[in-house]
């Protein structure tokens, strides 16, 4: 028989620390994100077990029973729709599907070896159907081609800047607004991946409602620049970052929150040739925001309502992804580059104080973003580890651990804790399949997963705030959900909302739609980012 065998990718990482002289490090204070140094009060007594960890991906086997005939397979392959094998495949329930919907797919790709096992891996995928004339996308791009009535379903498309062509033709329907089958996809004319996979129509939740748990919304806010996908509280005033996102600018949106009920635009900023803004933060009378070009942008914000620029902080190439805060520090990390750390007890005038590189595997990509907490620094390194370093002094950063994972799983973000004596990170990734996962970080020679939390496959999870017993996750898709870790080993969700609408402007067939950002700031209310609705509030629960 043959064996069957998972794609895997060593991932190792080198701690390497470049220093930069300086002035005497300010002692940091705790991040206005992390959770109080002792959550409690507790279900749980510190005890756990080990859970073993499987990676983001579980393989359940192949998703239909349909086939594509590779055999001398041309460079229009991908478009040959007679390749299929779709015999076995039930047109009656596939006549049955609506013609319209955004739907994305886990992907389970299966490549043959030469000792006759076979190679497995996961991907994903999105298109999205219209009946409303207008166009049917994969990639944000219009179809290739399209026959999804009388029984048939079959959809080809194709994302220009990288020369793939994808062709996906259903075959079941194993529940409401879910449909499996098979597919190929080609890059510039040569057939690279085949199998099968299982799309979901995303705003569909089979039956949960709208939302629970108390999670009432105030307001809804739509933010004119780009895609919004981070937003800062402070000063009564809530600044929301966007990315250029199909034609449109990105930039920074400035709202008056000082009623919850009532947000009142105040200004949007935006600069020539730089408008791709990931990240937000700030500090004292200082806004500080990643940019994709400039770095870490600093504007003045002593005049809340009025941004004014101040200063970029050069990070290279790469520009920087995503800034945190923790005391007297800011953080900037850049990809493929490393962590930026500046003294800003002056705000408006930043320091350089030392670059933190991790640079593991060669493609890991590089810091994502960070969590600090009790002098110690939770680097999210992309495909590389997931790394804890001491930063007590920057001048002597050790390296103390790392969480290894035995697939290609994405390390994206984190929260981190103290809960019964014990310090736990709550960590997630992104990517479809991605989950939550809990950790104990309290020896990081020794990271010990203890607990999960996982919604749809289909989807990602992005970012994540701990407050006490209670974590807020923005899950793209899945909207905002609202977990109970009081018993960390068992999280359980108690409050959620889904802002995903097919109908909103903008949306895509990207599997980063949804939720992308959330703050809890502590004046009773919850701050979402939505990429297509914008800025929302809700009554904290």
């Amino acid at each position: 028989m043959a064996t069957v065998r998972r794609a895997l990718r060593p991932l190792l990482a080198v701690l390497s620390l470049q220093l930069l002289a300086g002035c005497d490090d300010p002692p940091p204070r705790p991040s206005s994100d992390a959770g109080v140094p002792d959550a409690g009060p507790y279900v749980w007594d510190g005890t756990y077990t080990e859970l073993e960890e499987h990676g983001d991906w579980v393989d359940k086997g192949p998703f239909a029973p349909c086939g594509f005939d590779a055999r001398d397979a041309s460079t229009t392959a991908c478009e040959e729709l007679p390749r299929f094998d779709v015999s076995r495949c039930d047109p009656e329930a596939l006549a049955a599907l609506e013609q319209e919907g955004i739907y994305l797919a886990d992907t389970r790709n299966e490549k043959r070896l030469e000792d006759g096992g076979i190679l497995v891996s996961n991907g994903s995928e999105g298109f999205q159907l219209r009946s409303d004339g207008g166009p049917s996308t994969m990639y944000n791009e219009p179809l290739l081609q399209r026959d999804t009535q009388g029984g048939r379903f079959s959809v080809v498309g194709k994302h220009t800047r990288l020369g793939l062509t994808v062709a996906m033709v259903g075959c079941q329907t194993p529940a409401p607004d879910i449909i499996t089958g098979c597919f190929a996809s080609c890059r510039r004319g040569k057939l690279t991946q085949q199998g099968t996979f299982e799309a979901h129509r995303v705003a569909k939740w089979a039956g949960e409602p709208e939302s629970s748990g108390g999670l009432t919304l105030l307001s809804e806010r739509h933010v004119e620049l780009g895609q919004p996908v981070d937003v800062y509280v402070t000063k009564g005033h809530a600044y929301v970052v966007s990315l250029s996102y199909l034609g449109r600018a990105g930039g920074l949106t400035v709202f008056d929150v000082s009623d919850p009920k009532h947000p009142f635009f105040k200004t949007s900023i935006n600069l020539p040739g730089d408008n791709f803004w990931n990240g937000v933060w700030a500090h004292g009378d200082a806004l500080y925001v990643a940019s994709s070009i400039m770095g870490t942008l600093v504007y003045d914000i002593s005049n809340p309502a009025e941004p004014t620029f101040v200063r970029n902080l050069p990070t290279g190439t790469y520009g920087a992804h995503t800034v945190l805060v923790d005391g007297e520090r800011l953080y900037a990390m850049v990809p493929n580059t490393g962590t930026f750390v500046y003294d800003v007890s002056q705000p408006l005038n930043p320091v350089q104080r030392a670059r933190i590189t991790v640079p593991g595997d060669p493609d890991s990509g590089g810091p994502h973003d960070t969590f600090a907490y009790e002098n110690r620094l939770y680097v999210s390194n992309a495909f590389g580890p997931y790394t804890v370093v001491d930063v007590t002094d920057l001048d002597d950063v050790k390296p103390l651990g790392q969480y290894l994972r035995p697939d290609l799983a994405y390390s994206h973000h984190s929260a981190v804790g103290a809960f019964a004596g014990r310090t736990l990170a709550f960590e997630g990734g992104e990517f479809n399949s991605s989950h939550l996962r809990v950790l104990d970080v309290t020896d990081p020679a020794r990271i010990v997963k203890l607990g999960e939390f996982r919604m749809r496959s289909i989807t990602s999870i992005h970012n994540l705030i701990l407050r006490g017993t209670r974590l807020y996750v923005a899950w793209y898709h899945e909207g905002l959900r609202v977990l109970d870790v009081s018993n960390p080993t068992k999280p359980t969700q108690v409050a959620h909302y889904n802002t995903f609408r097919e109908g909103d402007p903008h949306r895509g067939d990207s599997i980063f739609e949804g939720v992308y950002g959330v703050r809890v700031p502590g004046d009773g209310h919850v701050y979402v980012v939505d990429s297509s609705r914008g800025l929302l509030i809700f009554d904290e629960p």
